[in-house]
């Protein structure tokens, strides 16, 4: 919770923009608390990225988390922190007697396909996204 106002100045760099109110608010939100972690990376105690993992148990296919959301500062990417972070969140996963990982990434994020293809992951379908305001 202390990192909390630069989470959300990083959520706006991922092009999520968020308040440190409401950026407190979706870490509370994160319940069960099992399902969820959110790691930080820094540099000379400086956070320079972040990473939401959760797991979601699904009837089709055997248990596995997912990436929800990684952002390492603009300035400080190509750095490890982001190679360090995905570590971590996939140390957590095993832990969670996860099968594998998933991530979704926006069709226009080049630099982070290839990230997660140089870390073993491997694009295997492209589907439309859906929303609906409650």
């Amino acid at each position: 919770m202390a990192d909390t106002a630069r989470l959300a100045e990083l959520s706006g760099e991922l092009g999520y923009p968020a308040t440190t109110k409401e950026m407190k608010e979706r870490l509370t939100d994160l319940k069960p608390t099992a399902q969820h972690a959110v790691f930080v990376a820094e540099i000379e105690k400086n956070v320079v990225g972040w990473l939401h993992v959760s797991v979601t148990p699904l009837l089709e296919v055997p248990r596995r988390a997912e990436v929800n959301g990684l952002i390492v500062a603009e300035g400080q990417r190509s750095s490890g922190a982001g190679a360090k972070l995905l570590e971590a969140a996939e140390e957590w996963a095993r832990a969670k007697a996860c099968k594998g990982m998933s991530v979704r990434s926006n069709v226009i994020r080049e630099r982070a396909h290839l990230f997660y293809e140089r870390h073993g992951y491997i694009h295997f379908k492209t589907q439309k996204a859906f929303r609906k305001n409650l």
